[in-house]
């Protein structure tokens, strides 16, 4: 799957002038078109996190919905919850010792069998840990999204015993700032323009 749209994505690119010996062929590109929610994510990549390619945030977003559909995840909200995390960044270490895009501590990446520094494999265990908790929040709170992310940034456990969003300051404005990325990223989807490649 990543193998495919990364095909996509570079037979899509723009070729350089020196190209001559192609002049006149028609390159045909086969495969699925990009989704409104994945230019969106990516687009918020983009405009987030500099350091990150077009085509990186391509795959990233195009990882991103996949993850979350499979997890019954709204794709806007997971990917709004990585770019809180890490920006996107596979090379992202926390003072706390969280590793890369879904920020993992080592026992909470051990327990899931995640690998941490692979980037894929972080997006899926972010996904599939955000939608147990969704999936157990469900009809137990009026907001499963936000007590999945309490849980994710503060621990199931902390749900449990404030039977909802922890009094903490730290819970609270990660909950807040991930609310507003979603809500932006949702508005990028309604912008018409394309993504901008610089060369």
């Amino acid at each position: 799957m990543h193998l495919a749209r990364a095909l996509n994505i570079a037979l899509s690119w723009p070729s350089p002038a020196n190209v001559d010996a192609l002049r006149g062929a028609v390159l045909i590109r086969d495969g699925p078109t990009v989704d409104k929610s994945e230019l969106a994510i990516a687009r918020a990549i983009l405009r987030t996190n500099p350091r990150i390619t077009p085509a990186a945030a391509l795959l990233f977003a195009g990882a991103t919905a996949d993850a979350a559909d499979a997890h019954g995840l709204p794709a806007d909200f997971l990917g709004a919850t990585l770019l809180q995390e890490s920006a996107y960044d596979p090379n992202a270490l926390s003072a706390a010792g969280a590793i890369g895009i879904a920020q993992f501590m080592p026992e909470t990446a051990a327990g899931a069998d995640v690998d941490p520094y692979d980037p894929f494999a972080s997006i899926e265990g972010a996904a599939a840990l955000l939608g147990d908790y969704a999936g157990a929040y469900t009809g137990r709170y009026a907001d499963p999204y936000t007590a999945a992310l309490a849980a994710y940034n503060a621990g199931p456990l902390a749900v449990e015993h404030y039977h909802g969003i922890p009094p903490y300051s730290e819970t609270r404005e990660y909950v807040a700032l991930i609310f507003d990325r979603w809500a932006r990223i949702v508005s990028y989807e309604h912008d018409t323009s394309g993504i901008e490649v610089k060369r």
